[in-house]
């Protein structure tokens, strides 16, 4: 029986071990682990709106959206309210139970934040959970999302602490974990992930999940991000991280965060049918859905829909759903969902 307890105190030994045990020792503990605190046949369906697009100080060198590069992405502004309503009406037809939405900015800026507000108010009364990833917060601006009725914020580490110079210059790693204290303090949920394939060792790897894994409190998602390569970005000619090394990340993310959504996240299109089921067997148990992550090719939703119907797996129901019809109308939607058209932020996988 796998220990579930909950632990703030991995080492580097610990994690490495669990990394470099046999693949099936490996993938039956942490399917064991998933099964005694999930649905192993649920997947959590989620989706992401990117409402601001391109011209990042930031200088992610996996990232399109950064302006220290030429992508050929086009630019956007902060988009309309009803814009963001429409899109989380159709992504909410097409069966996702979370509205993500993501800025490309360092920070908000404080005369952006009542319109962020108004966009998680709207949302949330669709009876969707809200999710937003806008960058570095203050105290005071984590406050007023929560006040704002926001469910979860957004800030992925990346990777290791050693790795982190190699990726990103202009902002600090303790600037990232101290923006996660933040949305901790002001009682949101926590989604905190990284990004593999960006030419860290796995020593990396560990050194990621270690970091999440002994957090104060576990992040309640943890995306798991393959490096989606971009043309004009410098990682663009990276070696592709062998597929074995990605399933061993999110087996050992299960094993050692047991009660984490762990989200396969940016990247599926570089992965085959089993490559995925073997994710979702070593713990995955989020997506997000849809045909197009802003910039680069996701699996089309009907796709997602035949690999679940093939797996045995459903998407997720929401807990608070009190309407059993409406709960079945909704995933009859997702099944025969042919033709979805909204737009998602993977190449910037934040989230």
């Amino acid at each position: 029986m796998t220990d579930l307890t909950i632990r703030h105190n991995w080492s580097f030994n610990e994690v490495n071990d669990l990394f470099n045990q046999p693949l099936n020792d490996l993938l039956f503990m942490a399917q064991s682990t998933h099964r005694q605190n999930f649905n192993p046949n649920e997947v959590q369906v989620s989706t992401l709106l990117s409402i601001k697009t391109g011209a990042c100080k930031e200088d992610c060198k996996y990232c399109p959206q950064s302006a220290h590069y030429n992508t050929g992405l086009q630019k956007e502004r902060l988009i309309e309210v009803q814009k963001v309503i429409d899109e989380a009406k159709e992504a909410q037809a097409a069966g996702a139970t979370r509205f993500c939405m993501g800025a490309a900015w360092s920070n908000p800026k404080d005369r952006d934040l009542p319109i962020i507000h108004e966009m998680i108010n709207e949302v949330k009364n669709m009876g969707l959970e809200t999710c937003m990833t806008l960058g570095m917060l203050t105290k005071d601006q984590a406050a007023g999302l929560k006040d704002a009725g926001l469910d979860y914020y957004n800030h992925n580490l990346d990777t290791s602490p050693e790795y982190y110079g190699e990726i990103i210059t202009t902002r600090t790693y303790q600037d990232r974990l101290d923006t996660l204290e933040h949305v901790r303090d002001a009682g949101m949920k926590v989604c905190a992930g990284g990004i593999v394939g960006l030419g860290e060792g796995q020593k990396d790897r560990i050194g990621l999940l270690m970091q999440l894994a002994n957090l104060p409190a576990h992040p309640e998602s943890v995306p798991i991000n393959m490096l989606v390569k971009v043309e004009g970005t410098p990682l663009e000619n990276i070696d592709d991280l062998e597929s074995f090394e990605f399933i061993r990340t999110i087996a050992v993310a299960r094993i050692i965060m047991p009660k984490s959504y762990v989200r396969l996240s940016a990247g599926r299109t570089s992965m085959n049918e089993q490559m995925q089921s073997m994710c979702f067997f070593a713990g995955a148990n989020s997506i997000f859905y849809g045909e197009k992550l802003l910039t680069t090719d996701n699996p089309e939703t009907n796709t997602d829909m035949m690999l679940f119907k093939k797996l045995g797996i459903t998407p997720e129901k929401r807990q608070d759903f009190s309407d059993e019809a409406q709960q079945s109308a909704l995933l009859h939607a997702i099944e025969s969902h042919q033709d979805s058209k909204l737009f998602y932020d993977a190449t910037q996988p934040r989230v």
